[in-house]
């Protein structure tokens, strides 16, 4: 049986109790590895194994020789692409060729980025009456970085890059679905150079390993990413220490669709919005709003799109959907189907598990669905579903649009699609949403500010932004 191994100090090493957790597949019920099952003391071994290393040899690399590492880290994803889609592939059920063309593609480009950025920073110069004012920024000290299973090596290089190229140490927590990649990450960085000790990895069950991890009282910064129920839990833990916290955390996002709109092009992207990665990312537009004039419409177009994303073998180049990540997250869609029903939805697509032969016969597999009829303040319109799961609604009026659009507790993300371009500056402006698309989805470029309002998470990442988040600026003024 393959294991995963805590990465403490540059060695690889089992957890302290040699309890170990099963890493299954969920397309096929297929164990792939154990992973240890580590608890507060692996924790704090890791946690002083970064405090280290934060005074040793890492502390005196320049900008210059830190950035030279980002990019030897980018090299050596990039040279195991092939090995690291199949591993995202088999350990979340993803279609391989959507971890080949997105996920690892990104992990690269977050170092290269970050590299870019380093060597490109800058901070204030202000002059006054008689002296000067210069900034300097330091490193936040030991990073946790936890990360969700959904993107796991893209989400968790997007926190890495930023934190070492700022000179932090780091004790990272993947989820323990989706082990394999961050533990070929922790090889990667080391074969690049990193000294031990600056990476750290512990692998385990959330309340076991990532809860002492950010309450540990050397942790300096928290780096979450995960639902809105646990961000909480890590904010109450976090915030009496005066730890730095960044929380992207859930969302329930709206499509606003105009009647104005390209109809074939708009319902080909609120299908892919809706049902990406089987819908199990954050900033999925779960919420279709349309405008009654071409409701009958646009729905037959939908629906046909996304008849045309039928699930199948993870690893079949052609397939569009995989598998949910594990069988009770596919009970959890089954629960919210059948709940809409209840609600008075009408099942246009989908609301079924599909009919395959061994080995996927036993896998987490759901249809895309789509329910038409519920109310805009419906419990399966407005709580997150987070899987292949969609609502439409209609709607008659760009101010009856922005209302339903900002009428959940969430506020993460959204798109707006029109010809006009005065309606689209106005909505996207009036929209409670930290991101706004508008005729595109998922177009991300790396410098803008990443992150969501009410209860979709506090603070941003992205760009510049990850560098002060994972920094500390300082003022010296000096008497002229």
């Amino acid at each position: 049986m393959e294991k995963q191994y805590n990465c403490v100090g540059g060695d690889f090493v089992p957890s302290s109790a040699q309890e170990w957790v099963n890493n299954t597949n969920p397309a096929t019920q297929e164990i792939l590895s154990q992973i240890p099952r580590s608890r507060d003391v692996d924790v704090d071994r890791a946690v002083t194994a970064a405090k280290l290393a934060a005074s040793g040899p890492w502390a005196r690399f320049s900008s210059v020789e830190r950035a030279k590492i980002l990019e030897k880290i980018a090299d050596g994803i990039e040279t195991q692409s092939d090995r690291l889609a199949r591993l995202e592939s088999e350990d979340s059920g993803k279609p391989e060729a959507l971890a080949r063309t997105v996920d690892i593609p990104r992990a690269v480009a977050n170092f290269r980025f970050f590299a870019g950025a380093l060597r490109h920073d800058h901070t204030g110069c202000h002059t006054m009456d008689g002296a000067i004012n210069y900034t300097l920024r330091k490193a936040a000290g030991v990073c946790a970085l936890i990360t969700p299973w959904n993107l796991p090596l893209y989400l968790l290089t997007w926190k890495t890059a930023p934190a070492l190229a700022m000179g932090n140490t780091i004790v990272a927590k993947p989820s323990e679905m989706t082990p394999r990649t961050a533990s070929a990450l922790a090889e990667i960085v080391l074969e690049a150079g990193l000294p031990p000790g600056v990476f750290n990895l512990v692998h385990g069950l959330g309340p076991e390993c990532g809860g002492p991890l950010t309450a540990h009282p050397d942790v300096d910064l928290v780096s979450f990413t995960g639902g809105t129920a646990t961000g909480r839990l890590v904010a109450a833990a976090a915030a009496p220490q005066f730890k730095k916290l960044s929380l992207e955390l859930g969302g329930k996002n709206a499509t606003i669709v105009f009647g104005d709109c390209d109809l074939e092009a708009t319902a080909a992207g609120a299908a892919r919005a809706a049902f990406l990665n089987q819908g199990q990312v954050c900033l999925c537009g779960s919420r279709i709003l349309v405008e009654r004039s071409i409701y009958a419409e646009f729905r037959e177009a939908l629906v046909a799109a996304a008849e045309r994303m039928r699930p199948g073998d993870p690893s079949h180049p052609d397939t569009q959907m995989g598998s949910l990540i594990g069988l009770d997250h596919r009970d959890k869609v089954e629960r919210y189907v059948s709940l809409a029903k209840d609600e008075g939805g009408t099942i246009l697509c989908g609301g079924t598990r599909p009919n395959f032969a061994a080995p996927f016969d036993q896998g987490a597999f759901y249809q895309p669905t789509l329910v038409d009829g519920l109310a805009i303040d419906s419990r399966t319109a407005t709580e997150e579903v987070f899987g292949p799961l969609a609502t439409l609604h209609p709607f008659d009026t760009e101010d009856e649009a922005i209302e339903m659009a900002n009428s959940v507790r969430y506020g993460l993300a959204g798109s707006i699609w029109t010809r006009d371009l005065s309606r689209a500056h106005r909505v996207a402006e009036a929209m409670d949403s930290g991101m706004v698309w508008v005729n595109t989805w998922l177009l991300r470029d790396l410098r803008v500010p990443f992150g969501g309002m009410k209860d979709s998470g506090v603070g941003r990442e992205g760009g510049f932004r990850s560098l002060e988040f994972f920094s500390e600026a300082r003022n010296v003024c000096i008497k002229l």
